[in-house]
């Protein structure tokens, strides 16, 4: 027996995918939203993190 065919036999089982997809696609929202509007030199500072010392 598939792994679909368990799903498919709990109740309720989509509202699962439609809130995890719904969270995931505004927290992507969010951030690109964010990522638009940013200062571009606090984006700078941001991106040389990584290599100070």
């Amino acid at each position: 027996m598939k792994f679909v065919n368990y799903l498919e036999k709990i109740s309720g089982v989509d509202i699962y995918a439609l809130t995890s997809f719904s969270i995931f696609f505004l927290f992507f929202l969010a951030m690109a939203t964010w990522a638009l509007k940013a200062d571009k030199n606090m984006i700078e500072e941001i991106s040389r993190i990584p290599l100070d010392n």
